[in-house]
């Protein structure tokens, strides 16, 4: 059975950290920025984790 590639999509949108964590940037800061506040958009720049809930499914797609 062929190897399952890797979905192209994902690997540009996730990133597994060295804790196992997968990383995912905020939604949200593409454009609009100036309605928004200052604050709210330095905390946009951040990255968060994925929830447990759809953990399992990123990793399928972005398996090596």
């Amino acid at each position: 059975m062929p190897k399952m590639k890797t979905k192209s999509g994902a690997k540009k949108r996730f990133k597994v950290r060295k804790s196992g964590t997968i990383a995912r940037n905020k939604q949200g800061h593409r454009h609009f920025m100036r309605h928004k506040s200052h604050k709210q958009n330095v905390r946009l720049r951040q990255s968060a984790n994925v929830s447990k809930a759809n953990k399992k499914a990123v990793e399928t797609w972005i398996q090596d």
